[in-house]
């Protein structure tokens, strides 16, 4: 009994230390988000852009750092998709710094005034963007997102507490250490951008907890995260389900174009919420449009799950089980399904899909508007790979993630909806009656 209670003693020990340092965060980051959201753009830009050129200059410690989270990572005999997102390269930090830039020159949202409109006893009134203030940000075995996701912060005004995975440690502190410098050369805080410094997973806890700090918790990562995060956190969420995304081809579709499509959105990376997990194929044209895709897709060395009608196209078609729809594999598998048109996909989606990213392809402009208006996903596409699911893609320079809710934002998260609003309301010595 007495050993018990000693490891008891010790565990409240750590826990308190977590709980105090964590708390020493909040207040930091408090503090450097009041002073960050009075600075101008320009000195909120020079700051993402010394911290580019730290990156770039870092680019041997960066990828030192990731080649020991990548031995790691083997040695706990993680899969190959796990070892894709966890790798960074000399594409990866030239991406991250090249992103930076990307982000610095983009219009800054802060200030920005939304709508301004002038009542009939005189007062002005204007709906105003600013900084949400301190944003948690907990994500898994990407490095990148702790540059994409702390230079989002920075452009928006806010300060950001990032907690990596464990596997990403070094990599994200060799990361974090380049935003940080980035700052201070630009004469900004440097507390704008922390890395919990502890791998424990109390330290997520304990950030949930953190009303008194933090204003909105940004969790991006796996379905066990995702829910443990909206269990536990007293901090509004923008919940970021997982990338169960969906290409169907419609019997209007071009077949080369579907062709092209559809391997492109399972396997350009199959590691990234984007990726297509489940094809479905109108039935009325799957023999002619589905043997091809099933072809590329195998030479190119992806599993392949289907009801009985694709298994019979394709010996090498493995029999889709039910879980096989409702999985997010991350990975070079894929689930494909005959369907009985346009209803039948829809219908498919709405019940299997996680509201994230779906496509249709099709030449057929009706079917292509009725499955806008009645799929119910942050991001709908006509005509392209699900793989266009970034916000880089769409213009935004970079993303923090993909909300699949509908409070605040939805689809991509770059700058702009990284801001909340206020009122501001000029008079001229009006009273109220």
């Amino acid at each position: 009994m007495s050993a018990l209670a000693d490891l008891d003693r010790h565990r409240q020990t750590d826990m308190d230390a977590i709980d105090a340092g964590m708390q020493a965060l909040g207040r930091a980051a408090k503090a450097a988000a009041a002073v960050l959201a009075t600075k101008p753009s320009e000195a909120k830009a020079a700051g993402l852009r010394a911290a580019a050129a730290a990156l770039r200059d870092a680019r041997a410690t960066i990828l030192e750092a990731n080649a020991r989270d990548l031995a790691a990572a083997q040695d706990k005999g993680l899969t190959a998709a796990f070892l894709d997102r966890l790798t960074i390269g000399d594409k990866g930090v030239a991406g991250m710094a090249a992103g930076l830039e990307a982000v610095a020159d983009f219009p800054d949202p802060v200030g920005a005034v939304m709508a301004e409109w002038e009542r009939p006893n005189g007062l002005k009134i204007a709906r105003v963007r600013v900084p949400l203030g301190v944003i948690g940000i907990i994500y898994e075995s990407r490095p990148n997102v702790t540059a994409d996701a702390g230079g989002l912060c920075v452009k928006a005004g806010n300060a950001a507490i990032l907690r990596g995975g464990s596997e990403s440690v070094h990599s994200s502190r060799a990361i974090a250490d380049c935003l940080r410098a980035g700052l201070a050369d630009a004469g900004l805080p440097i507390d704008a951008v922390q890395l919990v410094p502890t791998t424990d997973r109390a330290a997520v806890g304990a950030l949930l907890r953190m009303s008194d700090y933090v204003d909105v918790i940004v969790p991006r990562g796996g379905r066990s995260l995702i829910e443990r995060v909206q269990q536990e956190s007293r901090i509004p969420v923008f919940a970021h389900l997982d990338g169960l995304c969906h290409t169907y081809i419609h019997e209007g579709a071009d077949p080369e174009m579907a062709r092209a499509i559809a391997v492109n959105a399972k396997m350009r990376r199959t590691g990234i919420c984007g990726a297509t997990e489940t094809l479905l194929v109108d039935r009325a044209v799957a023999a002619q449009v589905l043997p091809p895709i099933l072809d590329d897709l195998a030479g190119l060395g992806c599993e392949l799950r289907g009801d009985e009608p694709t298994q019979a196209l394709d010996p090498r078609v493995r029999p889709a089980m039910p879980e096989d729809w409702d999985t997010e594999y991350l990975d070079a598998i894929l689930a494909i399904r005959q369907v009985d048109g346009l209803d039948a996909a829809i219908a498919h989606i709405e019940r299997h899909g996680s509201h994230h990213t779906d496509a249709i392809i099709t030449g057929d402009q009706a079917a292509a508007d009725a499955f806008f208006a009645r799929v119910d996903s942050g991001i709908l596409l006509h005509n392209a790979s699900t793989q266009f699911a970034d916000g880089g893609e769409f213009g935004m320079g970079a993303e923090i993630g993909i909300s699949t809710g509908k409070m605040h934002a939805r689809g991509p998260v770059g700058a702009e909806q990284l801001t909340s609003y206020k009122y501001i309301v000029r008079g001229s010595g009006q009273t109220r009656p």
